[in-house]
């Protein structure tokens, strides 16, 4: 099958691919035809400097137009593209570097001191770094060998032979490479269909490109020929101003953005218009049932989605608009051709309902990764036949719908009981006082494990610690409830809105034998 880019730049050459409007800068607007050229362009300087079918590309950057072409040049030329998190340190971007094989890297010069010039003998297969954005650094290539470059498609080229490598967030160690072919996207195109994108949707991004779910519903609506609206880097004014003034359909967004949009006065919410929204994915982390409720009451009530996933595993169940405040808590029913499987320790499967029949959620689906590069062993241990896990546990409801309980590994066993934060988190947050919670295990000499809770207040709100608790216990079995309570200003976590529990956990679990998470 022929490169959609290129059927696309053919049958809608004058339409809007993707726009960049930065506020104090230039509107940046490609057409197919545009991004078609750029890509091709790309795609001929990556072929020049070695980069052949299967070869890796690092990309590293805020969300640009230049992201966009660099994932069509990639996937027009067979290669892998690995996306790099601009928010890690130069060491932990050293590893992705250094494990991917990658040859060679194109990154915003805002962030080009995070891959140093090839030179460095210790940057393994890295040959060239390509920067766009601005100067290119000593050693590095600039924006000029793309724009002398052949705007004409490379020969041969076909839809369907790229691949993407997502270096997981590390909320539990290590980066791993989620290596995913685009061979089959039966998966995908079936759940476009049953969500009901169309051709002339608008998608804006929210959130960085570089984590699995923003990008893999951007490339679906350039897929689709719709119109990409960029937005560099997030701000919740902003992002209501683009969504007013390019009337955007669909996006996706992890809970923390969209918290902050819907936190802003309603003053401030009322200068711009959100009626057009169609199609907002709720995913990256749990929304609670609080910050549903306050998003419908801001945007149109039939268009929150909510879809269950991983990098790993693609999307696994979905939430029907109708569902939200009918079904609190649930991830939805399973998406359209995913088998899910719950198992028990044993490995015998759980068919009963309701949280006493819970089990590790395992998903068969043609979505599902190929590998953990360069580590077969990590893949073969996530494995149960032809079903994969990222470690849920869940449940599911008598009429089908599944309900995540925790990730494996963050479940508290505490005097012998199995505690899961999710749990104890939604409770909490039901406060209308609290922004954010997070729960987690530390040491008791008489438990084994006690509930700590890390609270964010909302602004101006006095909770006390005993507060905190007496509300958890109106709602929780008392075993559940946070023994002890902190507070913070801020929850660490990922770019792409998990909590990087560990950074909480490491100081309490410091010089104790026993380390969870």
């Amino acid at each position: 099958m022929p490169d959609l880019l290129t059927l696309h730049a053919s049958s809608q050459p004058g339409k809007l691919a993707v726009i960049e409007d930065r506020p104090g800068a230039d509107v940046v607007s490609w057409t197919y035809a545009q991004l078609e050229v750029e890509a091709n362009r790309l795609a001929n300087v990556l072929v020049s400097l070695g980069v052949g079918r299967g070869g890796k590309v690092i990309w590293c950057g805020p969300n640009s137009p230049q992201v966009v072409a660099v994932i069509n040049a990639a996937r027009k030329i067979g290669a892998v593209a690995v996306p790099l998190n601009y928010r890690l340190t130069a060491e932990e971007a050293r590893y992705i570097v250094v494990h991917s094989d990658a040859c060679v890297a194109y990154v915003d010069a805002e962030y080009a001191h995070l891959i140093p010039a090839p030179r460095d003998v210790h940057l393994g297969n890295l040959r060239h770094v390509l920067v766009h954005g601005g100067a290119a650094p000593a050693g590095m290539l600039g924006e000029d060998i793309v724009a002398r470059a052949s705007a004409e498609p490379l020969a041969g080229e076909t839809e369907g032979t790229g691949a993407t490598m997502i270096y997981t967030s590390g909320t539990t160690g290590k980066p791993k490479g989620a290596y995913r072919s685009m061979a089959d996207q039966s998966t995908a195109t079936a759940l476009i269909g049953f969500i009901g994108y169309m051709a002339d949707d608008v998608y804006l991004t929210s959130g960085p490109l570089y984590h699995s779910g923003p990008l893999a519903f951007m490339g679906a609506g350039l897929a689709l020929g719709q119109t990409i609206i960029i937005q560099r880097k997030f701000g919740p004014e902003d992002w209501l101003r683009l969504v007013s003034k390019y009337k955007v359909t669909s996006t996706f967004s992890a809970p923390p953005l969209i918290r902050l949009v819907c936190a802003l006065p309603a003053e401030v919410k009322g200068h711009y218009d959100r009626s057009s929204m169609r199609i907002m994915l709720a995913n990256a982390a749990p929304w609670s049932f609080a910050l549903k409720q306050a998003y419908l009451a801001d945007f149109p009530a039939d268009s929150l989605w909510e879809v269950y996933g991983s990098t790993e595993l693609g999307v696994n169940c979905v939430l029907e608009p109708r569902d939200q405040l009918r079904k609190p808590g649930s991830c939805g029913k399973p998406a359209p051709g995913v088998e899910i499987r719950l198992l028990d320790a044993d490995g015998n499967e759980v068919t009963g309902t309701g949280p006493a029949h819970s089990g590790e959620l395992y998903v068969g689906s043609t979505g599902v990764f190929n590998e953990y590069y360069k580590q077969p062993e990590t893949y073969k241990a996530a494995m149960h036949g032809d079903f994969h896990t990222v470690g849920d546990v869940a449940y599911r409801d008598e009429e089908g719908y599944y309900y995540i309980w925790n990730r494996k590994n963050d479940m508290i066993i505490s005097g012998g009981m199995n505690v899961y934060p999710a749990e104890i988190e939604a409770a909490i947050e039901q406060h209308p006082g609290i922004f954010d919670v997070a729960v987690f295990g530390i040491p008791s000499e008489q438990w084994g494990e006690q509930v700590h809770a890390t609270v964010v207040l909302a602004p101006g709100v006095p909770l006390s610690e005993a507060d905190v608790i007496a509300h958890a216990r109106q709602h929780l079995a008392g075993y559940k409830c946070p023994r002890s309570v902190s507070f913070m200003d801020e929850l660490p976590r990922t770019g792409s809105g998990k909590l990087l529990k560990r950074e909480l956990r490491a100081p309490y679990w410091a010089g104790h034998a026993k380390q969870v998470g």
